[in-house]
């Protein structure tokens, strides 16, 4: 997938610059905030992008004194074994929760797989939550000149609402606060547990964008 990413902000882009991304030989997907310019996304319908979904950005400060906030049976840890970390994220992806709007993206264990370790390797901190002493939920953050960026967060459908999902997000807070950090974002579907998640730890919602896509 060739994807785009941050059009609209600065100003909109030329013909001959849409072009040169779309001479790449792959789909082309752009992210497409509603703070974008509005003519960004009439540009781009006429050249035959279509809306394929959307995607939440939601952020909140970061406190000095983040504590972990840990349910009876759960623990988090920075992942040692990537490759225990890497398959539970798979496999939680691989079987959705179902809640809000469908993901767009579909993508097969292999390519989430080789993403997640690259992801890895680019700098990301995986973490591996446990329930009863079994490998239960995955996430992973990335700190980045203040800014903690929450992603990869999955639980196997066995352990899913036993609060591994907030273990997770909670210890990544307290971590990201003693990185110093002063914010943290994350990206969700829209109306999805992962959203609920988040708010209820003070996430708010920054902007929405739209998944626009044109094929081959």
């Amino acid at each position: 997938m060739n994807k785009v990413v941050g059009l609209g902000f600065a100003s909109v882009p030329d013909a001959a610059e849409l072009d040169a991304i779309e001479r790449m030989n792959a789909a082309t997907q752009v992210e497409l905030s509603n703070l974008a310019d509005p003519a960004l996304g009439e540009l781009l319908t006429r050249r035959g992008y279509r809306l394929a979904g959307f995607e939440n950005v939601l952020g909140r400060p970061v406190a000095g004194d983040e504590q972990p906030q840990l349910p009876a049976g759960v623990e988090v840890r920075r992942a040692d074994d990537v490759t225990a970390w890497v398959d539970v994220v798979v496999d939680g992806f691989a079987h959705p929760d179902g809640e809000g709007v469908p993901s767009h993206e579909e993508f097969p264990r292999d390519v989430i797989e080789r993403a997640e370790r690259d992801f890895e390797k680019a700098g990301a901190t995986p973490y591996i939550a446990l329930c009863e002493g079994n490998v239960a939920g995955g996430g992973s953050v990335r700190f980045t000149e203040g800014v903690a960026q929450l992603t990869g967060a999955a639980t196997a459908p066995a352990y899913r609402r036993r609060g591994v999902q907030s273990a997770l997000l909670s210890v990544r807070l307290a971590d990201a606060a003693a990185a110093g950090c002063d914010i943290a974002v994350v990206t969700t579907a829209p109306g999805s547990k992962s959203q609920q998640n988040v708010q209820r730890r003070g996430f708010q919602l920054l902007y929405t964008r739209a998944i626009l896509v044109k094929a081959d």
